[in-house]
């Protein structure tokens, strides 16, 4: 039984609106691999040699052989305990929003519906020239991507390094924290911008800040709570306490 706080139990018990943001912690809870080999073929590559526009532009199907494989691993891996956990918050609260950092897709997996994916979804495929959806099968039996019906080639839907995030999701982001009673930061190091400055903002804005990490961050000295442990055991817990 984790010990939790009668303030923060009062806050969000009586909260309207709640906004979450999740990171690499929450996903590592699950066995989601970090993508930084030590075996096999993509031992001899870093992530930001092949996580870039212009990666993909001098080798487009060694980086898509490099998703691919990202995917298989992925497929292996399922949503824990946390994910479940923000998926039943969400249906308590009239204005819930989920913001993560995280590319796996697993919060969907759990059942969460008004997320935003800061950093893309390593599932989905768009037009490298006109950003459209794609949808279809990735061949690479051509030695070649396949193509937008616009020519522009398809690669995935992710946030690369050197990219900006998508104007329109980081928006919404911070709107959300903005208005939020309460807000939740998981599993994040607080370290990567834009998105260590959502709580600060919905902190300055008035939010009670929750922060469920391993280890202090950057951020605990600014949180009004602080709990230390696995989110896959901190956050069932915390459902549990919400009224019926």
């Amino acid at each position: 039984m984790i010990e939790l706080s009668a303030k923060f139990l009062k806050i969000f018990g009586s909260a309207k609106s709640v906004a979450v943001l999740t990171g690499a912690g929450l996903s590592a809870e699950s066995g989601v691999p970090t993508f930084r080999g030590t075996e096999g073929l993509w031992s001899k590559f870093r992530a930001e040699e092949l996580a870039t526009v212009e990666a993909f532009l001098n080798n487009p199907k060694l980086v898509w052989e490099w998703y691919l494989h990202r995917r298989e691993l992925m497929n292996q891996v399922t949503p824990n305990a946390g994910h479940y956990a923000l998926a039943e918050m969400e249906k308590y609260f009239e204005d819930f929003t989920l913001i993560t950092q995280n590319v796996d897709g697993l919060h969907r997996a759990a059942g969460s519906q008004h997320l935003l994916e800061l950093h893309g979804n390593i599932s989905r495929n768009k037009c490298l020239e006109c950003g459209k959806p794609f949808r279809g099968e990735i061949n690479l039996e051509s030695g070649k991507p396949p193509q937008c019906e616009c020519g522009g080639r398809i690669r995935p839907d992710v946030v690369w390094f050197g990219e900006l995030l998508p104007e329109k999701v980081v928006r919404e982001a911070f709107e959300a924290a903005s208005r939020a009673n309460l807000f939740f930061s998981v599993g994040t190091s607080s370290l990567v911008y834009p998105a260590a400055a959502m709580p600060l903002t919905a902190n300055r804005k008035g939010a009670y800040l929750v922060e469920i990490n391993l280890e202090p961050t950057p951020l605990t000295e600014f949180a009004d709570y602080s709990l230390l442990g696995k989110s896959g055991e901190i956050l069932p817990e915390i459902i549990k306490r919400l009224p019926k």
